[in-house]
């Protein structure tokens, strides 16, 4: 119960600050910065990410489990009596530390907690902490903003994080002692961690301002991470090395391609089709229940082989991201992105849970936070690869007020990295269970 209150919090978290946003930066006098308290919580997650691992291998989840929630909360009080943007910004920071921590050290937990029979079930029961969140989140977040303050957003949530951390604390003493075993020397992992946040928040500032300059941060970005990649992923991932290795790169495509799409899907509704940004967002809603469900299907057949599972996942999500090509010219009709959503959600239910069970099958105990780091990894950098990509098109072929010659083969080079999940993860994808 700790565990889905402390994700559903950071999830209503997540999709409240985007619809405070323009309010929150206005009263700050902060509107040069839009874009850096998203880039700020993205960095602050990656490194914790990373570290929080590491630390998960050597001393078990529960210093993750009580400082990461600690940080949120704190976070949460900074950012919600926040003064300035530099305050604001602080406040962003220890909420994506605190994000980062515990969403490893979860994982963490599951894999020492549940046999591996069950943990199908677990992460449907995660997948489903999102779906509240993303139904009512922007829009509670939304009648907060305008008939209270946007500070409510923030502190609104302390006392709830707070709660989730209480119900924990009576599981993690019941834990057994951690037994390190054999942990592998991994040289270089904070400098490796702190390249990795730099990269992947100059990918998203490049994402978010799509222009020649941010063409030129983005190749920087990637020439950053490139060696960083080298520690904090396992060896073989870039090259889809059977096992593990395409199972955490496996992620990234799931992530690039959905994420990717969705990105650009309500400004094709917007600029195309006349839509309000209100009504442009229910697929992303409509695709959220779709995820959930499908999640909560695997999550009721165990014994269902989990590789086959993320191939089809794979293809689903090829079909839902092929449909939605069609949404982008001026004479289709703009409600084929409902069913689409929902095959692509769909995708992802089945994709994601499989790939988060098929990594803790593969870690051992000494190497469970490092995987389970790596797969966070792998999903923000493939979110901000693909997301970059797109603006760099939209910069390039088209324009925000006419995308349609930029987004139709942005969709379709999505559906084919979909293809190429699918390929991948044939036979390629069994992980040998160690755990």
């Amino acid at each position: 119960m700790g565990i889905l209150l402390l994700v559903t919090l950071v999830a209503f978290e997540n999709m409240g600050v985007n619809t405070a946003m323009p309010k929150l930066v206005a009263d700050l006098h902060g509107e040069s910065l839009y874009s850096w308290p998203f880039v700020a919580f993205l960095a602050a997650s990656v490194i914790a990410t990373v570290l929080s691992g590491r630390v998960s291998d050597r001393r078990g989840p529960v210093p993750s489990l009580l400082v990461g929630p600690a940080l949120f909360f704190v976070g949460l009080i900074v950012a919600g009596t926040a003064q300035s943007m530099t305050m604001l910004l602080a406040g962003r920071v220890l909420q994506g530390l605190g994000a980062g921590a515990q969403v490893v050290a979860i994982y963490v937990l599951i894999a020492l907690v549940y046999p591996q029979r069950d943990r199908p079930a677990v992460f449907g029961a995660l997948s489903g902490a999102w779906v509240l969140p993303s139904l009512i989140g922007p829009a509670l977040s939304g009648v907060i903003t305008e008939n209270l303050s946007w500070r409510v957003v923030f502190l609104g949530l302390a006392p709830l994080v707070l709660l989730g951390l209480l119900l924990l604390v009576p599981v993690l003493r019941r834990l057994p002692a951690h037994v390190a075993g054999d942990t592998v020397v991994r040289r270089g992992l904070t400098l490796a961690a702190i390249a990795a946040g730099v990269g992947v928040a100059g990918l998203s500032w490049a994402a978010e301002h799509p222009s020649l300059p941010s063409l030129a941060l983005g190749v920087a970005a990637i020439a950053v991470l490139a060696p960083a990649l080298r520690t904090l992923l396992p060896t073989g991932t870039l090259l889809a090395r059977r096992g593990l290795p395409v199972t955490i790169l496996a992620r990234a495509l799931l992530a690039g391609t959905y994420f990717g799409v969705s990105a650009y899907l309500p400004l094709t509704l917007v600029a195309v089709h006349g839509y309000s940004i209100a009504l442009a967002g229910v697929p992303l809603t409509v695709g959220a229940l779709g995820w959930s469900s499908a999640s909560a299907w695997q999550a009721r057949h165990p014994d269902l082989a989990r590789s086959t599972l993320l191939r089809w996942g794979f293809v689903l999500l090829a079909v839902g991201t092929a449909g939605l090509t069609l949404v982008a010219p001026s004479w289709s009709s703009p409600w084929l992105a409902l069913p689409f959503s929902v095959i692509a959600g769909a995708g992802m239910g089945l994709g994601t849970s499989s790939v988060s069970v098929l990594t803790l099958a593969g870690s051992s105990a000494a190497d469970r936070g490092f995987n389970s780091a790596a797969m966070q990894i792998a999903d923000m950098l493939g979110s901000a690869i693909m997301i970059g990509l797109g603006g760099a098109l939209v910069s390039a072929l088209a324009s925000t007020r006419l995308p349609t010659a930029a987004i139709v083969p942005f969709d379709l080079l999505m559906a084919a990295l979909a293809v190429l999940g699918a390929v991948l993860t044939g036979p390629r994808a069994r992980v040998d269970s160690v755990a």
